[in-house]
């Protein structure tokens, strides 16, 4: 993931938030906005976000599917977790021998 490219103040944002918009617009910064030297807010272009939204749109649509595939292979036996554990630890008790 592309992270922030440059930061300034909101102090420097005001002075000079056409120079932001433009680097945003044309340059495709990510520039995080700073209040009191903490990150506070990035700036994206309309593009970015899209793309950002896309993305987002995808792995929710793969998440859905992959819940439905899981409950559709759901044969309805539980487990408590002392029984997981129980399976772990015995697991992995075997692969240590094997080894």
């Amino acid at each position: 993931m592309v992270s922030v490219t440059r930061q300034v103040s909101t102090r420097e944002l005001r002075a000079g938030v056409s120079e932001v918009i433009g680097r945003v617009m044309y340059g495709y910064e990510r520039i995080g906005i700073t209040r009191n030297g903490k990150l506070a807010a990035v700036m994206i272009s309309v593009e970015d976000l899209e793309d950002l939204e896309a993305a987002e749109a995808y792995m929710d649509a793969y998440d859905v599917a992959e819940i439905e595939k899981a409950k559709a292979e759901d044969d309805g036996v539980t487990y408590s977790f002392e029984e997981v554990l129980a399976r772990l630890e015995a697991d992995q008790a075997t692969n240590h021998t094997d080894q």
